[in-house]
């Protein structure tokens, strides 16, 4: 009997409910394992149905159609001679569970289900399943008679279990069980299991990758063993972009892994391991012992054989060195992977922006710029998928795109919408930008609408509301404001929809919004105006973050045209003009600035003077870092008003004095609370951060708030004065 393993794993661009499309794409997963001496084939999570079909789950046409397509992958002879593990949802005594479907030509060996859910931040999976709790207990499940005749069985296993070929033991944690501080894999390596699967489907955020991949590591590191991971890729229908990452570690080390981000719907990572290496790892550092406490695990016997009779020659994987992306590399390829797959799906025929100039939507068209270079490299690299669903986005069966910014032309479209608030310089740096990019580009003038707007209501009113400028009050200057912001977007909707149509092809445009993070949380924009859009890529990204990115895209893309982007000083130029000079700006000098670094394990300082760019935001009271600390602080760290104070006065205390602190904290929650109800109508965005404010997706918070916070406020207030 032979010693040496291939073992193949995948990420796969799965899509909730297309149950054609999964069917096509596990198989082909199969195929290729195969084809690469693979005797054992792990997919994503829920594979079969989706990961995201979220209240489908309850649906019982979704369970049917899962078994359906287990049923076509078990009669399929492509799926013969390897050891095939897919996901769906599967009810057992009427309690729904998320499980893995294990089998061999054609007959089930095992079913198990997940025994640790996901129920924190963006995942609600026990609105869905419930875990199995019965510890190292195996039931019988009744199999559908669909699947019992294909595979002949009455009943197949159903629990905690592992798999006994006749050369080594196989067992399965799946997701959230790797990031739970008691892993299934830990008592399962003291059991003598060598080889444990991962079945994931784990969403991109920033900085994120290298805590996921030191889990995977560590799981053998200690105990030795080989681990194989699988992750679900691409957008499945919602705000999350699955990061792909498939990866296959041997006692603490790398030896093969995916990509994070890319186009290929199907990618399979296969390595070859020497299972004495396991036993040597295991029997000189670990003498592992089984304690007595331990119920020892439920075996299942599998007469057949991962390994060969003859393998002596096989090649073994060796170790490697993975490169983690930067942020900012991940903010280039991260939504515009989310971008691509939503534009291919949505059945549009390409996008819209309205390009203003400034930071956000800069970033908004550089990450569709980054996307298109993508698109073109896939082609370059034979990806026939990927140009059969551009031929169809721009209706040419004959097109072949050669260069990003000719892409770019055909399937994005910018707009820049000026008023006699505009300035040239807003102006120019929009046009540039887009000649850079390759964007359809457009100008237009909103004063005829907006005043067209005014007019009626003064025609009824009686009264003709000025800017402050001219002697307004804050109520008028602010709701003319809001009109020319609303208009904008009604306009948006209008060319988006006809703006092909003029060119005399088929197909809308999907609307892109362009506010980020930061502005959410305080509700720092205006109600259905540009922020109003169909996706937001950059929803879950902080201002911060932006500008570094738009640094690494002169860099990465020789868009020269951004670093009179970020020189600039903010502004809506919603006000009127002085001599032809932007007057309104969001933010004025300031003396300091607070470097912000997060991690995993908690936040940390740097203190520099700014560079000329970076101001105090005089409208929303702070600067934007210090907003991403707050929001880091109330999102991840759940502080309130007084607990949030707390916190501040020690990390700011170096710049700031605690009454400077309260006055801040104080007007962040007065902000928070009253535009609050924003959130309800806030675009669905690219989920980058653990601190997102998207209403009723990440963020389960009421709209309605006493927004004078009367008790907490008192507190801090009594809490400064007892410090001063």
């Amino acid at each position: 009997m032979g010693r040496k393993v291939t073992l193949a794993t995948c990420s796969l661009d799965q899509w909730a409910l297309d149950f054609d499309g999964n069917f096509v794409r596990i198989l082909k997963s199969i195929e290729i394992a195969k084809e690469n001496g693979a005797k054992y084939r792990l997919g994503p999570e829920l594979e079969i149905c989706g990961y995201g079909c979220a209240d489908h789950f309850h649906e019982s046409d979704t369970l049917l159609h899962c078994f359906e397509v287990l049923k076509k992958l078990l009669e399929s002879p492509i799926t013969l001679d390897v050891i095939c593990d897919v996901g769906m949802p599967i009810m057992h005594r009427n309690v729904r569970y998320n499980c893995r479907v294990i089998f061999l030509n054609r007959q089930i060996l095992l079913i198990r289900p997940k025994m640790l859910l996901a129920n924190h931040g963006t995942y609600r999976e026990l609105r869905w399943f419930s875990p199995w709790t019965k510890f190292r207990t195996v039931e019988e499940y009744l199999v559908p008679r669909m699947i019992r005749q294909v595979t002949g069985q009455d009943a197949v296993p159903f629990g905690d279990c592992v798999l006994s070929t006749l050369d080594t033991c196989i067992g399965t944690e799946m997701c959230e069980e790797l990031w739970h501080p008691v892993s299934p894999h830990s008592q399962m390596g003291l059991d003598g299991v060598e080889i444990f699967t991962n079945s994931s489907a784990s969403h991109h955020e920033l900085r994120k990758a290298d805590r996921r991949l030191s889990l995977i590591k560590s799981a053998t590191a200690k105990s030795g063993g080989i681990y194989l991971y699988a992750n679900q890729r691409g957008c499945d229908g919602d705000r999350l972009y699955y990061d792909g990452c498939a990866t296959v570690a041997v006692n603490g080390d790398i030896v093969a892994h995916g990509a994070q981000f890319s186009l290929n719907e199907v990618e399979v990572i296969t390595a070859t391991s020497d299972l004495e290496d396991v036993r040597c790892y295991r029997g000189e550092s670990c003498q592992l012992r089984m304690g007595s406490e331990c119920k020892p695990c439920c075996r299942i016997k599998v007469n057949f054989s991962l390994s060969g009779n003859d393998d002596t020659c096989l090649p073994t994987s060796q170790a490697i060195t993975r490169r983690l992306h930067t942020p900012e590399e991940e903010i280039s390829l991260g939504p515009a992977c989310w971008l691509w797959d939503y534009l291919r799906r949505s059945g549009q025929g390409g996008f819209l922006l309205p390009l203003s100039g400034g930071v956000d939507s800069s970033s908004v068209a550089c990450i569709v710029y980054s996307m298109c270079v993508l698109v073109c490299q896939a082609i370059q690299n034979g990806d026939t998928q990927v140009l059969e669903d551009v031929r169809r986005l721009v209706g040419d069966d004959a097109y072949l795109p050669r260069r990003p910014r000719e892409l770019c032309g055909h399937i994005f479209t910018t707009c820049y919408m000026a008023s006699e608030n505009s300035s040239a310089d807003t102006c120019n740096r929009a046009k540039e930008l887009a000649g850079q990019i390759g964007s359809t580009h457009m100008n237009l003038n909103i004063d005829m609408a907006v005043k067209g707007i005014v007019g009626i209501f003064s025609m009824v009113t009686g009264r003709w509301p000025q800017f402050r400028a001219n002697g307004g009050s804050h109520r008028e200057n602010l709701a003319l404001q809001n009109v020319q912001a609303r208009v904008r977007m009604v306009l948006a909707y209008l060319f988006a929809q006809l703006g092909l149509w003029t060119r005399g092809k088929p197909g809308g445009l999907l609307v892109l919004g362009s506010a980020n993070v930061d502005e959410s949380l305080t509700g720092y924009f205006t109600k259905y105006d540009c922020s109003s859009a169909d996706i937001n890529p950059i929803g879950g990204i902080s201002k911060k973050d932006l500008k570094g990115f738009l640094l690494y895209c002169v860099a990465q893309f020789q868009l020269t045209a951004l670093t009179s982007i970020l020189a600039a000083p903010p502004t809506a130029e919603l006000e009127p003009l002085t001599d032809g000079q932007v007057s309104q700006t969001d933010e004025v000098p300031i003396s300091y600035m607070i470097v912000l670094s997060w991690n995993y394990n908690g936040l940390s300082w740097r203190i520099l003077e700014p560079p000329p760019f970076m101001s105090f935001q005089a409208d929303m009271g702070m600067t934007y870092c210090e907003l991403s600390v707050i929001g880091r602080l109330r999102k991840i760290s759940k502080c309130g008003p007084f607990s949030m104070f707390c916190k501040l006065i020690d990390l700011w205390k170096d710049v700031l004095s605690p009454t400077e602190v309260a006055r801040k904290v104080k007007h962040f929650f007065t902000m928070y609370s009253v535009n609050r109800h924003k959130m309800t109508t806030v675009t669905p965005s690219y989920h980058a951060e653990s601190y997102s404010p998207d209403d009723n997706r990440f963020d389960l918070r009421p709209f309605l708030y006493n927004t004078r916070w009367n008790w907490q406020f008192r507190s801090i207030d009594s809490h400064v004065a007892n410090i001063v």
